[in-house]
């Protein structure tokens, strides 16, 4: 069979930096075994198969793509969110060969979250926390780093054995979903101290209730000599931008931790920023204004007045 594949970030992103697309990684090393023909879909062949996968819903559909793709991903709108790969293609170790600048590995220790947030497709798409892989199963020989995707790998003690034993490999880690710093104890943080990252060690404060987690982390964390510029904290940027510039207000204080703003977007059920989330994210935490003024302080200096919008 001759299989053309389409990455629908890769082909939008393509004069950036773009992640690597699991699923397609695996679909193109099942084919492969199969004896089959595998290349990125070009508009001017005729295959007997197309995969599109698409990750993001404000990606645009490609109009060319043939009416028989087979599509997958939580980018399309249109296919059930639970929509999921056959048990013999993701079993499979992925075809890093369809991405040659890719110099990591990439894969999921665990699946699925315990929590139900308002903002996440998990679990409705993998359902509770489980086990999934070893990190020995996901680890590539010609390369010695491993991103790890998992949404929640601290909710589940599976997960937080196989950093225990990462910990303790040559192999350097990036968790790029972001941890609870809820769930992080003395023996966590311990945990985390002894693992080699390639970057950052991340986390996530969505709401105010996570403020004193993490700097609870914070604390524990350098208990175990982490400084703080090795930390990196997600801010959701809901409609109630007020509650996120709380959030870096009491966090920035640790002045060499590592802020970033993702303003809440899920087209799935209608929710897409308006130009305040976008401000917030782009120009106040992005560009770093957050640390020298408040977000009061940038909008008067910057003369913005946002219309407020039902929270």
């Amino acid at each position: 069979m001759y299989i053309g594949l389409h990455d629908a970030e890769k082909e939008v992103f393509k004069h950036g930096k773009s992640f690597p697309n699991y699923a397609l990684m695996k679909i193109s090393a099942w084919h492969k075994s199969q004896g089959d023909q595998v290349e990125w879909w070009n508009p001017l062949q005729t295959y007997d198969r197309v995969y599109s996968s698409k990750v993001f819903d404000f990606t645009p559909d490609d109009p060319y793509l043939p009416d028989n793709t087979i599509r997958g991903g939580t980018g399309y709108l249109d296919l059930p969110i639970n929509n999921t790969l056959p048990a013999e293609i993701d079993s499979i170790f992925p075809d890093y060969s369809i991405y040659p600048e890719c110099d990591y590995a990439i894969g999921y220790i665990t699946r699925g979250c315990p929590n139900n947030c308002r903002w996440c497709v998990v679990p409705k798409k993998e359902g509770k926390i489980k086990p999934y892989k070893t990190w020995k199963d996901l680890v590539r020989q010609d390369s010695d780093k491993l991103v790890l995707m998992d949404n929640n790998i601290l909710a589940c003690e599976y997960g937080i054995e196989q950093l225990e034993e990462l910990s303790g490999s040559a192999y350097q880690i990036d968790l790029n979903q972001g941890m609870d710093a809820r769930l992080v104890n003395d023996r966590i943080a311990e945990i985390l101290s002894r693992l080699k990252w390639i970057r950052f060690i991340r986390f996530s404060c969505d709401q105010k209730s996570q403020i004193e987690p993490i700097k609870n982390t914070v604390n524990l964390l350098g208990k175990y000599g982490v400084r703080p510029y090795r930390i990196f904290v997600y801010i959701l940027v809901t409609k109630n931008v007020q509650d996120a510039a709380e959030r870096v207000e009491a966090l920035k204080g640790y002045k060499a931790i590592n802020l970033y703003a993702q303003a809440e977007r899920n087209e799935r059920i209608g929710i897409i920023p308006n130009s305040e989330q976008l401000e917030f994210q782009q120009r106040y935490v992005y560009g770093g204004c957050y640390r020298k003024e408040t977000w009061e302080e940038y909008c008067r200096r910057r003369k913005l007045v946002f219309q407020q919008e039902g929270l």
